[in-house]
């Protein structure tokens, strides 16, 4: 599967973005799809993820009640909203897809989209 994310940009603490991840290839519905991010120095890192029918949903405690991850198997998207941001949010946002089910670790998804860069001003 063939993966691309964007939406990204600038924006100030406490605003609002979202991110969009379009899918292409293999069967969409058959993947887990998550959404990880990476600071400057900093290793990968999980944010979110949202299972094959999208029923089930699983955060990072640094962003919960803050970003909200959906899809739209029809569509082949996945969504990242995010609100209140913060500086500490800035990073390159990925999206990323694998075949195992409940995997929020980076290695374990074999299908990753390009980047896009979320910084968030003070």
């Amino acid at each position: 599967v063939q993966l691309q994310a964007f939406g990204g940009g600038l924006v100030q603490a406490g605003g609002s973005l979202g991110l969009s991840c379009a899918a292409s290839g293999r069967t969409f519905s058959t993947f887990q799809m998550g959404w990880f991010r990476q600071a400057p120095g900093k290793e990968r890192e999980f944010v979110a993820i949202i299972t094959f029918s999208g029923g089930s949903t699983d955060y990072a405690d640094s962003v919960k009640g803050r970003f909200t991850i959906s899809r739209d198997n029809a569509k082949n998207m996945v969504y990242l909203q995010m609100y209140s941001l913060k500086p500490e949010d800035t990073a390159v946002y990925y999206c990323a897809a694998t075949a195992r089910y409940g995997s929020s670790r980076p290695d374990q998804y074999d299908f990753w989209g390009q980047g896009t860069q979320v910084t968030v001003s003070s």
